[in-house]
């Protein structure tokens, strides 16, 4: 072989293995595509997936805050119910405060009246009166 076939095989050979090394960073990156698409789908399906679970997470949770907050305002109401029923029931009884105090003022004006009509009366002599038989 002369010099100038061996420079030829030479270059042979570089350009063999030049276009090995092009087609190994190809596949290099061909493989880390592929690798990064699968991670991808599989980050977007459990991504969908722990959406979906947050969704039907969020639905139970509203639900059960609906029924807590209807319950809530049904004993509110019964409450505010039963509140008005005892202030009607209060008044037909005339236990308002302000008739409580009108009647305790009323009450206190006999008792005074009848605490003078006794005292008047202790006061006046007694007659016996002499039984008859």
């Amino acid at each position: 072989m002369n010099n100038i076939e061996m420079i030829k095989d030479k270059a042979s050979q570089a350009e063999v293995m030049s276009r090995k090394v092009f087609l190994a960073g190809l596949g290099a990156y061909g493989k880390s595509f592929e690798d990064t698409k699968s991670r991808f789908e599989s980050l977007t399906t459990e991504s969908n997936k722990m959406f979906a679970e947050l969704v039907a997470n969020g639905e139970k949770l509203e639900t059960e805050g609906k029924s807590k907050f209807a319950e809530v305002q049904a004993k509110i109401s019964a409450k505010a119910d039963l509140n008005k029923r005892v202030a009607a029931l209060r008044t037909k009884l005339g236990l308002n405060k302000t008739d409580s105090d009108q009647k305790i003022e009323a009450l206190k004006a006999k008792i005074d009246s009848l605490t003078a009509a006794v005292a008047n009366l202790a006061s006046k002599p007694t007659i016996k009166v002499a039984a008859t038989k």
